[in-house]
């Protein structure tokens, strides 16, 4: 078994209810896998590969629409996972997946997953109690489109961004994938980001980073309590 992808494994919300000895044995059936910034792991409507899950770098999945509009349904970086669904459902893959930088994620192969939680029902309750993170992610998600306008989703999801240190965060990927994420358009995410600087709750620093300089004012406008930002 890699080491590498047993740490990689370790740190997996799907998986955070199994238990060690069934990670390792999940582990032992796994390969690693390494994409190029830009790399296109899947695209819709192919054949679901298996789980993966992301030890570096950012993943995003995303959907293109008749008219050819992208809309990103997650950014997926270190310890998430993709594909998850398709694999544990038995069915294609919903979306498309690329790897935003250069990635190294393992791969739980479809054959071998499906072999495993045939023959481990404890397995699979496990992973049910991992999947009802994803269900509390599109309840969240549900609840930002539809009740939080624009200042409120950004500012929420710069308080739930992975924190470099305490007080900046990068943004998972170019603005664009961001604002597309919480469904506004690049213009309005651009537009109310400035908004924020100029309200002085937070300062943008290169690299798509962000320093969060009050974090008390962020929370009230994500909770809709600042209307005038």
């Amino acid at each position: 078994m890699s080491a590498a992808i047993d740490a990689i494994l370790q740190r997996c919300q799907l998986l955070s209810a199994v238990h060690e000895s069934r990670r390792q044995h999940l582990a032992q059936s796994s390969q690693l896998c390494k994409f190029a910034k830009g790399r296109v792991i899947f695209r819709q409507g192919d054949a679901c590969p298996g789980v993966y899950v992301v030890g570096n770098g950012t993943v995003r999945v995303y959907k293109i629409g008749a008219t050819g509009k992208e809309h990103v349904l997650h950014m997926v970086g270190p310890g998430g996972t993709f594909a998850e669904v398709a694999a544990i459902g038995g069915f294609d893959c919903p979306a498309n997946a690329e790897a935003v930088t250069a990635s190294v994620c393992a791969l739980i192969p479809l054959d071998r997953l499906r072999k495993h939680l045939q023959e481990d029902h404890t397995l699979c309750l496990e992973l049910i109690s991992g999947l009802s993170f994803w269900v509390r992610h599109t309840i969240t998600l549900l609840e930002d489109i539809v009740l939080r306008d624009a200042a409120g989703r950004v500012a929420r999801f710069l308080l739930e961004a992975e924190p470099e240190d305490r007080n900046v965060v990068k943004l998972p990927g170019l603005k664009r994938h961001v604002a597309s994420h919480l469904n506004l358009t690049s213009e309005t995410f651009s537009r109310t980001l400035g908004r924020l600087i100029e309200a002085g709750l937070v300062v943008d620093l290169e690299n798509n980073r962000v320093r969060l300089l009050d974090r008390e004012g962020l929370h009230a406008i994500s909770e809709g309590l600042f209307p005038q930002v």
